[in-house]
C-alpha cells in the first residue's frame, strides 16, 4: 500500500466529498484539474474517492485552480489539515456541516447501515414534511428548514438506489407513538414506514418501553460498515457530534446492537404496531 494511501476516515470522506463537489461546480473536468495540477488522473481520483488524502499545500492549489476564496477557501484548508485523524468531534453549529459532508459521505459508501433512533424516527427514513416538522420545532429558519428537508429526501436515495445499502432502523417507541407535527404528518410517516418496510433491503424494528436498561438508553448511534474500510460509529446529538472508527468502540456498539435487537419487537409485530398507529391516527382525526 503506497505511503499516502491511508485508512479512509470519515474526514477524509468529507474532504473527498468537498473537492467533488467544488471540482464539479467549477466546471472542470479531472483529467483537466489533474493537467492544471500537473498530477496524474489517478492521484485527482483518488482524492475525490477519500483513498488518498491531498496535503494541504495541494489543497491550496486546488482550490486555486477552482477560484475558490474567503471562508470556503479556510473551510476546506482545515479540513485538509486534519484529514488524516480518526476521531472527529465537533461541539457546536457551526461544526455540523461538515460532519454531515462526512454522514453523507458514509451513508454513500457504506455496505449496511444500523441506526438506533430512541426518540424519532431516523432521518433517512423521514418524510419530507415530517423532517420539516422536527427543523421547525427546533428553532430553525424557513429557508434553514426547508434546505435540510431537501437535503434529508437527497440522502434518501442509497436505500431507493438499484444496489442499495442495507438499513436496519431500530427505533424506540415514543418514536411511533409521539405525534411530530400534526396528525396528518404523523400519519403519512407512519405510512411511509410500512412502505419502506416491505423493502428487502430496509428492516425496522421497534423497541418498547419499560424493558430495563440496556445500551441504547446512553442515547442515540449509527453504525456504519464498508466494503472497502473498517467500520466507524457516529454519534449525532442537538449541537455536537462525533465520529469514532476505534475497533474497540465499534465492537462495543455492535454488542449494544445485539442486545437492543433481543428486546425489540420482530419486523412483523413491529409492522402491526406502526398500523396500529396509523389506524388510531386516523380515528382521531
Amino acid at each position: 500500500m503506497p505511503a499516502d494511501t491511508i485508512r479512509v476516515t470519515p474526514r477524509a470522506r468529507a474532504l473527498a466529498a468537498a473537492i467533488r463537489s467544488t471540482r464539479e461546480n467549477s466546471g472542470i473536468s479531472g483529467r483537466e484539474l489533474s493537467k492544471r495540477l500537473g498530477l496524474s488522473h489517478g492521484t485527482v481520483s483518488h482524492w475525490e474517492t477519500g483513498r488518498r488524502i491531498p496535503t494541504p499545500e495541494d489543497v491550496a492549489s486546488f482550490l486555486a485552480v477552482a477560484g475558490v476564496t474567503g471562508k470556503e477557501r479556510q473551510r476546506l484548508l482545515d479540513l485538509a489539515r486534519h484529514a488524516s485523524e480518526p476521531n472527529w468531534l465537533t461541539v457546536g453549529m457551526p461544526g455540523i456541516p461538515q460532519q454531515l459532508a462526512g454522514a453523507v459521505e458514509c451513508e454513500r459508501s457504506a455496505s449496511a447501515i444500523v441506526e438506533w433512533a430512541p426518540m424519532a424516527v431516523p432521518g433517512l427514513l423521514q418524510t419530507s414534511d415530517y423532517s420539516r416538522a422536527v427543523s421547525a420545532a427546533g428553532g430553525l429558519t424557513a429557508d434553514e428548514t426547508e434546505r435540510r428537508a431537501t437535503v434529508r429526501a437527497g440522502r434518501r436515495e442509497i436505500i431507493l438506489r438499484d444496489e442499495p445499502v442495507r438499513f436496519t432502523a431500530l427505533i424506540g417507541q415514543h418514536g411511533i407513538s409521539d405525534r411530530i407535527g400534526t396528525p396528518p404528518v404523523m400519519q403519512d410517516q407512519l405510512h411511509f414506514l410500512l412502505e419502506l418496510a416491505e423493502r428487502d433491503n430496509v428492516t425496522i424494528q421497534v423497541v418498547p418501553p419499560r424493558v430495563g436498561w440496556h445500551p441504547g438508553l446512553a442515547g442515540p448511534f449509527v453504525l456504519y460498515d464498508f466494503p472497502d474500510s473498517p467500520a466507524v460509529v457516529h454519534f449525532e446529538h442537538y449541537s455536537s457530534g462525533a465520529f469514532v472508527p476505534d475497533d474497540d468502540d465499534v465492537q462495543a456498539y455492535r454488542q449494544a446492537v445485539s442486545r437492543i435487537l433481543e428486546l425489540a419487537l420482530s419486523p412483523a409485530d413491529t409492522i402491526d404496531l406502526i398500523t396500529e398507529s396509523a389506524s388510531e391516527l386516523e380515528r382521531s382525526a
